[in-house]
């Protein structure tokens, strides 16, 4: 063994680097300064049993068919005849540089070399690559994913499941044996399986259990497998789904996977997913300053563009304390319908006969900024540039292709068409003050083929990337938005180049709770698009009060998704004092940390505390009926133990309490606690009405 000792924040790893493929011989809770690693070697010996092979092969990075690993390779793929599909590495070097371990392993029978990169601050970060050696012969790529392996006692999986306007439902399934899969082939990060997993202790929760988690930061297809070995030993493996034939390695070229990052702690799954955001927010490309309250134009005017109607609707924006204008679809080409248009980015000469000028020097002028929507991964059938270039679509020739919202994906890895929509876009930003970019992608990737004739989902994920960064250095000045159908583009790689997500295409309250505390788990609330939409919501024709749309949207980015024009006086009143309310707790709630709480099912219990633990802002909300006729105590663990907090009722516009013949006393004075107090014994809530909640704020003392 040569073991390197990797320390963290929050957890170490231990890498054996003498073994080929890298092992990790611990990953968790950190291990003291005084740690001998080389104990690992005789503590971790596993003993040969009958029915086996003469050796235990590890649970590597990239684990090795060849080598005897049972489970599922790391590695899979084959020279032309089927030759080199099982390789076994040996090691080549390695470099430590701080915090940074790059690992080298070479198989000169396969004719391949594998590098894999470890990186742990707050969170644990590991990349692998593989490189065709072969002076003449292509490798043929089927998968090449990194696994980690997690401990005997995580017998319980976390993941996550979902549909369109129904993101991040949090699932929890027993381990006890065997494997657990799932797989995405949408071309985008789906709303059913975002790439996120997590493994703990027997009922791991908010506050107890050990946790380890693990996220692809990759925006297309993807996979994640955990599996229990016969002999005890679990791990957890993910990567880019492949379709056959995508990926071919030339003599000499590489394949680098997306990064997994990893997070562990041994209180409970909040101070994992904790590490998930300041991972997020140590990056150079995470938004800096306020977060600005935007209100977008869809849910008000649709595709009726009429200037004065929106001019009216800035006004109104503007009076209730709003930052941001988006101006949604229906501004470009033909594009009076959701039938036609995409690809033609140029602004219409009938919805703004006078280009978007008046409009946006009627937004700037009232002190906002100027957003606008586009969807330039598509192209519809019935566009100038379909007419022109039908070559261009991501289909398969001697197909008919399978339309989706009428339209088709535009196939982003042809020079042309790539150069062709970034010189519209840089067109659009240049000649237009305009400082957001609501960017959608609507559809999924199905059965289209690149120019050469191979699967193109992955050439048109790194030209997505590649389109967003070159968009960002042209213009550093506007932020963007990674929207897709609502949350199904939600990971790390987007959000090296977008400001924030669009978490659901739902602004339906009762929907968004367990939406936005799922999504809670992989990104901070400044990153989380959260609108308070009209009284019905539109997806889901449900009715709520406006203190339960506010209370719901508060803890994200804020935005605005209502028709302002339909409001009274009185309620644009009362939206002004919740944009001011967020605009006050704006630097505790997109700088904090991130909490939830464990309660009954009838309740979704989550808040954000300062950093110092100085101040906190909680949310209880009751999203069903209850066995019992009032909460439980809502208990706050984690602020400083024997400090004294101030909790006091925030009261929303409109908030309503359930049945109580008396509240208690706490509700219309406040209460002082220590930070112990609130967190082992907490504190009595009233009755109250399903879809509805309260917002506490406590203050150190």
């Amino acid at each position: 063994m040569e073991l390197i000792h990797l320390r963290g924040r929050s957890s170490d790893i231990v890498v054996d680097t003498a073994q080929g493929a890298p092992v990790i011989v611990h990953w968790g809770a950190p291990l003291g300064a005084e740690t001998d690693p080389s104990a690992f070697g005789t503590a971790g010996e596993r003993p040969l049993v009958h029915g086996s092979p003469d050796v235990v092969a590890p649970i590597s990075v990239v684990p090795e068919h060849g080598s005897g690993f049972p489970g599922r390779p790391g590695l899979r793929g084959h020279r032309r005849r089927g030759v080199a599909w099982a390789p076994r590495f040996v090691p080549a070097g390695h470099e430590l540089d701080g915090h940074r371990l790059t690992v080298t392993a070479r198989d000169d029978v396969a004719a391949l070399v594998l590098t894999v990169v470890f990186e742990l601050d707050d969170a644990l970060v590991v990349q692998a690559e593989i490189t065709n050696t072969s002076p003449t012969e292509r490798y043929l790529l089927d998968s090449l994913s990194i696994t980690l392996p997690v401990p005997q006692q995580a017998a319980e999986i976390g993941t996550f499941t979902g549909r369109w306007t129904r993101e991040f439902h949090p699932v929890r399934v027993p381990w006890p044996h065997g494997a657990f899969t799932y797989e995405n082939r949408r071309g985008r990060a789906s709303h059913e399986h975002p790439p996120l997993i997590f493994a703990g202790t027997p009922a791991f929760a908010e506050w107890q259990g050990s946790v380890w988690g693990a996220h692809l930061a990759w925006s297309g297809n993807h996979t994640g497998f955990a599996e229990r070995l016969p002999d005890g030993r679990r791990y957890l493996q993910m990567g880019e789904l492949l379709h056959p034939g995508e990926l071919s390695l030339e003599p000499g070229q590489s394949y680098r996977t997306p990064e997994v990052i990893a997070v562990h702690s041994d209180a409970g799954l909040t101070a994992a997913t904790q590490q998930f955001h300041r991972h997020l927010r140590a990056r150079p490309s995470h938004p800096a300053g306020p977060r600005p309250v935007l209100v977008n134009t869809w849910e008000a005017v649709y595709f009726d563009h009429d200037l004065d109607r929106l001019r009216e609707l800035a006004d109104r924006a503007a009076r209730v304390g709003i930052e941001r204008f988006v101006l949604d679809d229906g501004w470009f080409a033909g594009r009076r319908d959701d039938t036609r248009g995409l690809g033609d980015w140029w602004v219409s000469p009938d919805a703004h006969p006078n280009g978007l000028g008046p409009l946006i020097e009627h937004v700037t002028g009232l002190g906002m900024e100027f957003g606008i929507w586009v969807e330039p991964e598509m192209v519809s059938p019935d566009s100038e540039l379909y007419r022109a270039h039908p070559e261009w679509a991501l289909t398969t020739d001697g197909y008919e292709p399978v339309l989706a919202r009428h339209q088709l994906v535009l196939d982003l890895a042809r020079p042309a068409a790539f150069t062709h929509v970034f010189e519209q876009l840089d067109a659009l930003l240049r000649d237009h003050a305009i400082s957001f970019v609501k960017w959608d992608m609507n559809r999924d990737h199905i059965g289209g083929s690149g120019a050469d004739g191979a699967a193109g989902s992955h050439a048109q994920t790194v030209a997505v990337y590649r389109l967003l960064d070159l968009l960002r250095d042209r213009h550093p000045q506007v932020e963007i938005e990674s929207c897709s159908s609502g949350g199904a583009r939600v990971d790390h790689e987007i959000l090296r180049r977008t400001s924030r997500v669009w978490t659901s295409d739902c602004n339906d309250a009762l929907e968004r709770q367990t939406i936005q505390l799922g999504a809670s788990m992989l990104i901070p609330p400044e990153l989380m698009g959260a609108h308070i939409g009209p009284e019905r919501s539109h997806t889901t024709g449900r009715r709520h009060d406006l203190a339960f749309r506010a209370a719901t949207a508060l803890f994200g980015h804020l935005g605005v998704e209502w028709n302002l024009l339909s409001l009274t006086d009185a309620e644009l009143d009362a939206l002004h004092e919740i944009v001011t309310l967020h605009q006050r707790f704006r630097p505790l709630l997109h700088a904090g940390d991130s909490v939830r709480f464990d309660t009954e099912d009838a309740y979704v219990a989550h808040g954000v505390y300062a950093t110092d633990r100085s101040e906190a802002l909680v949310s209880f909300a009751v999203v069903t009926t209850s066995a019992g006729l009032i909460p439980p105590p809502l208990r706050m663990p984690g602020l400083e133990p024997d400090r004294q907090y101030r909790v006091e009722r925030l009261p929303l516009p409109g908030e309503r309490l359930g049945p109580n013949r008396s509240i208690p006393t706490w509700m219309s004075g406040g209460v002082t606690m220590t930070g112990r107090q609130l967190g082992d014994f907490g504190l009595q809530l009233p009755a109250l009405h399903p879809e509805s909640a309260l917002i506490l704020r406590c203050v150190a003392l």
